[in-house]
């Protein structure tokens, strides 16, 4: 595809030819060396270059990728994670997917599904040989070039996989494709995972559909996990086979030694002048060439509309050469209520009947608006329910949004009173009236005399008056990169008060108990005044760690001071006098521990566990630490079950959401279960509580916004989705309030307001 218009014309002595396509983490790009070889280059998004964490582990993945080597990987040929902008090159394949070729010419048949069969299984072994799982096998990431397949996408998946759990806590993987275990419990995916989703992928490339479709993500992994493959349409000997390869547990799957001469048996190789000696046809309930239907797949861009190549109306449910699609979901819905909670009966009727509405309040049985007096609060006056996005023309500053480039993730947003601030990748900051949703001003913040710019900003925090920005600013008329920095906006105006370069390649900027905190030269804090930029006060912080800043109640300041390698890798808590910088250390903790707030007296960190930082599910949590904020004493408390998902400390309880929907209340205290829930969003965001503490909040990533009962997890309502579309790449939506309503920011940019009251009121276009 050609270049936009503020790519890069070369990039580490590789010159850009065109644009391959782009992803959650980053951008991919033929480029050719001056020698005249082709290569694929994958450029890291400037927001996540910024990152100190995601540049140590993409570091990491890099050198492993660099173990695995054969004839049927991508090998990587060149790499600078130390750039500006991070990036890795790898052997060019001019080769359509498997995917593509599946679209554009039917199921694979004889030598062609024998040679990738076999092809697939060496790519594998070389794969695992060098303590590599791949985790992600899809067609999508199958090239198919005539000397045999290629296995692609196994390095930088891993590597982008890692921030995006660590900052969201998403599931990543491909239902259709992803193994039993991949679903149930990270922790022990291993390469027998690999074997799963190699069996699934031949059924697709045989057959055209894959072995578990179903009419949703949620469904097939359902399916994928409790119900047995669909192979009718197989030959008996290679249906065997494939059985093998798909069995529930990773223990029955075959190694692939086993699976290579098996493959061979079953698959001859036809001789010169003979029919092919297997020709699996597609079943004749769907269509040849189309993708298994499960939901927006993570490989098309925005998966909102069909696979390329088919019909629209080819659709799960809208075939008329088999049962109506209403009769098919109705019995699925039939075996779901027999499948002892497996998927919530909820989940099963939002799929049949559409997305669920009131359930009513707990104890009441009522409506949301019959609960109203006993549990919503009352929206602001002068409050509507309204929609918009963050590149609506803005009544001052910069009236009109540049063009978008793409999916750029859910906007950085604040609240501050009537006024919700937001930047991000590509969109300048913006404030939005929270009660009409109107843009007041959109900030000129691109240098001067500059074209084609694109903007990458996080909103850092509002106070007095002031909104912090991190900015950086990529100037594509010549390919320069502007040094990041910090900028200080007029909250009511939009106009630049001041501003400071970044020249510390470790440590976040924070805006923290009223004051702007910088990182200097990667050994030094700086407090500045949040109206004019002034120092106040420096202080030293701990060599070779990356720190961050929080503010906690009665003016006390926090760093998180976190090294991840050498010999004392973990997370350093220092207390900060915020009138001069005095620092006083209190405690360290184990490495991967994650701030969540404090808890009166306590400070409230919970412990990643490390088995699933390297997984594909959600990140799980082995621990509570509870640590006293004046005498720095810790109280470890084991999570009973490490619950996964993204975790929120909500009045006093730790709320995790998994991607799958599954929402679970543990006590801090204790670490066991207080309550869990099944809800029917996908990949919801972070858990958010109301002032009472009677209901928590879920916002998913197609903007469906869930209410939960505090006390034991009933499920009041969840609404219908408002985003324009739901984006993947690992983003999750943001919750907000604003007096008695919500604020929902989606990652296609979308933002909207509802009245938890009355959840069904369609919103008005701001």
């Amino acid at each position: 595809m050609p270049l936009h218009k503020d790519d890069p014309r070369s990039l580490g002595g590789y010159r850009i030819v065109d644009r391959l396509g782009a992803g959650g983490m980053g951008v991919v790009y033929r480029a050719r060396s001056r020698s005249g070889r082709d290569v694929a280059v994958k450029v890291v998004h400037a927001q996540y270059a910024a990152d100190a964490v995601f540049r140590t582990r993409f570091r990491q993945e890099i050198e492993a990728v660099r173990r695995v080597s054969g004839a049927f990987t991508a090998p990587v040929v060149d790499a600078d994670p130390e750039a500006a902008r991070p990036w890795m090159a790898t052997q060019y394949v001019p080769a359509p997917s498997l995917a593509e070729r599946i679209r554009a010419d039917g199921p694979l048949r004889g030598t062609e599904l024998r040679r990738l069969a076999l092809g697939l299984v060496e790519a594998l072994r070389d794969i695992h040989r060098a303590g590599v799982v791949h985790r992600d096998l899809k067609p999508a990431n199958v090239l198919m070039a005539e000397d045999g397949p290629r296995v692609i996408d196994f390095g930088i998946s891993r590597a982008a996989e890692n921030q995006t759990l660590t900052e969201t806590g998403h599931m990543i993987g491909t239902p259709p494709f992803m193994s039993p275990e991949q679903l149930t419990d990270a922790r022990t995916v291993g390469p027998a995972s690999d074997v799963f989703s190699l069996g699934a992928l031949l059924v697709y490339a045989a057959t055209g559909r894959g072995p578990f479709d179903a009419d949703s993500p949620y469904l097939t992994a359902w399916r994928v996990m409790k119900e047995q493959p669909e192979l009718e349409a197989l030959p008996p000997a290679l249906r065997t086979v494939l059985a093998r390869c798909l069995a529930k547990a990773a223990a029955d799957r075959p190694p692939l030694d086993d699976l290579g001469k098996e493959f061979a048996d079953v698959l001859p190789e036809a001789a010169p002048g003979e029919a092919s000696a297997v020709d699996p046809r597609p079943p004749a309930h769907g269509p040849a060439g189309r993708e298994p239907a499960a939901g927006p797949p993570a490989d098309r861009p925005g998966g909102t509309g069909p696979p390329r190549g088919t019909d629209p109306t080819a659709l799960p449910g809208a075939r008329g050469d088999g049962p109506p699609g209403g009769t098919r979901r109705r019995n699925r819905l039939l075996a779901l209520v027999g499948a002892s909670g497996v998927l919530a009966v909820a989940l099963a009727v939002s799929l049949a009947l559409g997305p669920l509405r009131d359930r009513g309040s707990a104890g009441t049985g009522g409506s949301p608006s019959s609960s109203a007096p006993s549990r919503w609060a009352a929206v602001p006056a002068g409050w509507q329910p309204w929609t918009t996005t963050v590149r609506e023309a803005a009544a001052s500053g910069v009236t009109r949004a540049p063009e978008a480039r793409g999916d750029t993730g859910t906007p950085s947003c604040a609240m501050d009173g009537e006024a919700l601030y937001c930047a991000g990748g590509d969109t300048a900051p913006v404030r939005l009236d929270a009660l009409t949703g109107r843009t007041r001003w959109r900030a000129d913040t691109a240098p001067s005399g500059t074209a084609g710019v694109r903007y990458e900003g996080q909103i850092l925090g509002v106070h007095d008056g002031v909104v912090l920005v991190r900015q950086s600013v990529l100037i594509s008329s010549d390919e320069r990169t502007e040094t990041p920095k910090i900028v200080a906006l007029d909250a009511g105006t939009g106009t630049e008060l001041w501003s400071t370069p970044m020249t510390a390649e470790n440590g976040a900027p924070s805006l923290a108990g009223g004051l702007a905190l910088t990182v200097e030269d990667d050994r030094t804090v700086t407090a500045r005044s949040l109206h004019d930029g002034a120092p106040l006060w420096s202080a030293s912080l701990p060599a070779d760690h990356s720190c961050t800043f929080r503010a906690a109640s009665g003016g006390l300041l926090y760093a998180l001071c976190s090294r991840y390698d050498g010999d004392s890798p973990g997370v350093r808590l220092l207390a900060l006098d915020r009138t001069d910088g005095t620092t006083r250390p209190l405690t360290t903790l184990k490495v991967h521990s994650a701030y969540l707030g404090e808890r009166g007296d306590q400070l409230v960190f919970v412990e990643e566990s490390a088995e699933s930082l390297e997984g594909l599910g959600d990140l799980s949590y082995t621990r509570a630490v509870l640590v006293d904020r004046a005498s720095g004493e810790q109280r470890a408390v084991t999570l009973v079950g490490a619950p996964s998902g993204q975790v929120a400390l909500v009045n006093g309880v730790l709320c995790f959401a998994g991607s799958n929907g599954l929402v679970t209340a543990v006590s801090p205290d204790t670490g066991r279960r207080l309550w869990q829930s099944r809800t029917t969003q996908e990949q919801p965001g972070r858990p958010m509580g109301e002032p009472g503490g009677a209901t928590v909040f879920l916002a998913s990533v197609s903007g469906r916004v869930a209410a939960l009962d505090a006390r034991d997890g009933t499920v009041l309502w969840e609404s219908l989705p408002r985003a324009g579309r739901a984006v993947s790449g690992g983003w999750s939506s943001e919750l907000f309030r604003q007096a008695g309503a919500l604020v929902v920011a989606t990652p296609d940019g979308t933002v909207f307001s509802v009245d938890p009251a009355h959840p069904d009121h369609t919103p008005a276009p701001a």
